[in-house]
């Protein structure tokens, strides 16, 4: 016979709500659709943005090999600048999205974090 709080994770006390209920209250809340909002609001535009920068890479690599080809410095051409580009965006992308994170994502999220808290007391 199991009685509550045998399982791993569970709450020993009985009028103690599931995990999952919390998290689908939470997910009703403004505060979270705010912060839901946020995060889409950098990722997705940052995502097609940096997709087009690749795929502009993939098609000038296919397409117009001489363009990719002129060296610009020794055997530097334009293709490996471009190759060493996109290392560099995506790096800049992930400082972008720490700064932007903290900023805008964090307080929110420490917010909701503490009402949690305070309504599981």
């Amino acid at each position: 016979m199991s009685t509550v709080g045998d399982r791993p994770g569970e709450s020993r006390h009985p009028t103690s709500r599931h995990s999952a209920e919390i998290y689908d209250d939470i997910e009703r809340t403004e505060q979270f659709q705010e912060l839901r909002r946020r995060f889409r609001n950098f990722v997705f535009p940052m995502t097609a943005l940096f997709l087009a920068w690749y795929l502009l890479y993939v098609v000038m690599s296919g397409w117009s090999r001489g363009f990719m080809a002129h060296k610009l410095l020794g055997h530097i051409n334009v293709g490996y600048v471009f190759g060493l580009l996109q290392f560099l965006s995506t790096f800049l992308i992930a400082w972008a999205y720490a700064r932007y994170a903290e900023r805008r994502f964090d307080p929110l999220a420490t917010r909701i974090r503490q009402q949690i808290e305070e309504e599981d007391r």
